[in-house]
């Protein structure tokens, strides 16, 4: 778990995986959460153990907007402060209000709930934010979302997924690419607060997913550390985005979930070729990073090289830097410069 970033705001689940009055419990990084919604829609997340006889909340059920424990029906509030102890006698003075369980900071943005996992007293105005899309509302639901469990330590996952070389080989399909279709590349990046772009661009023209679109797009790929992965591709005036954000549930098992939004009116028809592709694409990775687990097994030494390990490079860097820069009370200072990549895929 020493590798693994804290401090961080993570997207622990969609909105729609969260109803009224309902719970989802989570292990993050080796901490067991209890998430639930209340009766007026609003989110808390509390540590997923009882206090007093160490039952997982999880079990209990949502009673007048607190967790009600099945042990003993003892009851929590969304700030993790026991309201309520069912055994207690008129006589009994014990204050129930003083016993606390751990609460965790929640965003629900874009039809997500972000959280953010690190100490009490960190201000967590300073961590890397989760994204924002010029033109879609706050409140807008995704139009297309996966969730998936990738069996790999974060740094395989994100590395893996911002790998611009494996595309030929790995994401091999009609609609995509293929070994034939590989030729140079040359792409602009440059930093951005906590991470790096590729800048925008004419999408390549052996991808050929992108045609769905029309008109002539263009793209831009954002990385945000621990694990946020934006490409905002652009027509006009109309934009489609396509959020990636990975989060390590342990030391080898990392959730990724993957949205769209957009607002091109007359996509919404292609919905269902755009959602096998979105599958496919994940499926695929995660079929790669699945067979890259029985040789990492053996604890191989690995390499990176330039040009199309850069950006893994950079991910590792940034990591250490925030590291350094959190533990030396300092400004976080962003390793990467503006500069020219080129690859074959």
């Amino acid at each position: 778990m020493k590798d693994l970033l804290k401090n961080h705001w993570y997207l622990a689940l969609p909105s729609a995986h969260l109803k009224i009055n309902k719970m989802v419990s989570l292990e993050i990084m080796g901490e067991p959460i209890l998430f639930f919604r209340k009766s007026n829609g609003e989110i808390s997340a509390i540590c997923d153990i009882c206090p007093h006889r160490g039952i997982p909340l999880k079990f209990g059920r949502v009673v007048n907007d607190q967790v009600e424990c099945p042990y003993h029906g003892w009851k929590f509030d969304g700030g993790g402060v026991c309201r309520d102890i069912p055994s207690l006698t008129s006589e009994q003075k014990l204050d129930c209000t003083k016993i606390k369980i751990k609460s965790y900071s929640l965003r629900e943005l874009y039809g997500g709930i972000w959280i953010f996992i690190g100490d009490n007293d960190f201000d967590q105005s300073l961590a890397p934010q989760p994204p924002l899309f010029a033109g879609i509302p706050l409140d807008a639901k995704p139009q297309l979302c996966e969730v998936v469990l990738f069996p790999c330590h974060i740094d395989h996952a994100v590395i893996g997924l911002m790998d611009p070389a494996h595309g030929p080989f790995v994401h091999q399909s009609w609609f995509w690419r293929s070994t034939k279709s590989i030729h140079e590349k040359r792409k602009q990046f440059g930093p951005v607060p906590f991470g790096f772009q590729m800048k925008r661009h004419e999408p390549s023209k052996n991808s050929k997913a992108y045609r769905i679109l029309g008109g002539e797009p263009t793209t831009e790929i954002t990385f945000q550390i621990p694990g946020t992965r934006v490409e905002h591709v652009q027509v006009g005036e109309k934009s489609f985005y396509s959020l990636t954000a990975l989060m390590p549930l342990g030391e080898n098992k990392t959730q990724v979930v993957q949205m769209a939004f957009w607002n091109i009116g007359w996509l919404s028809l292609a919905k269902p070729l755009v959602k096998q592709f979105g599958r496919t694409f994940l499926g695929q990775d995660l079929d790669a990073v699945t067979k890259q687990q029985e040789g990492l097994k053996y604890d191989p030494t690995l390499m990176l090289i330039n040009d199309s390990d850069t950006q893994a490079k950079w991910y590792f860097a940034l990591k250490k830097e925030w590291q350094e820069s959190s533990e030396q009370k300092r400004a976080f200072a962003n390793p990467v410069k503006d500069t020219t990549l080129s690859w074959k895929s």
